[in-house]
């Protein structure tokens, strides 16, 4: 396995781990997000959503290790929902957002976003 596959393997793992957690306890893993409201039926319900998506994108790009082309689609998915998670953080309202939680938010969504698109160059060649 080359450098590139171990990096979206192990960004796939820990996309999978997030996504598990949010699915399970929306409020305690995204308080520090979005707050208290995490917490709240229908803010729950779509942090439950968001971490199936984080868990599909792993899936696939999981299953997709022994195959660079189609795993850099999954890679490619990836960093658009990481970059669509920074947007949306970024054009939230700063009083409706805890301490830090914006510029914590585009750290860790840029950063995927940063190494997935490292690991996609790698992938191309």
């Amino acid at each position: 396995m080359d450098r590139s596959t171990k990096v979206a393997a192990a960004v796939a793992a820990g996309r999978l781990l997030f996504g598990v957690g949010l699915l399970a306890a929306p409020g305690r893993v995204a308080s520090g997000w979005i707050g208290e409201d995490a917490a709240r039926p229908g803010p729950a319900l779509v942090l439950r959503a968001l971490g199936a998506r984080d868990i599909a994108l792993s899936v696939g790009a999981l299953a997709a290790l022994d195959d660079p082309p189609r795993l850099a689609r999954w890679v490619g998915a990836a960093v658009g929902c990481d970059l669509a998670d920074v947007g949306a953080t970024l054009v939230a309202p700063a009083d409706g957002l805890p301490g830090n939680a914006r510029w914590g938010t585009v750290a860790l969504g840029g950063g995927s976003a940063l190494v997935g698109l490292l690991a996609l160059r790698g992938l191309s060649r």
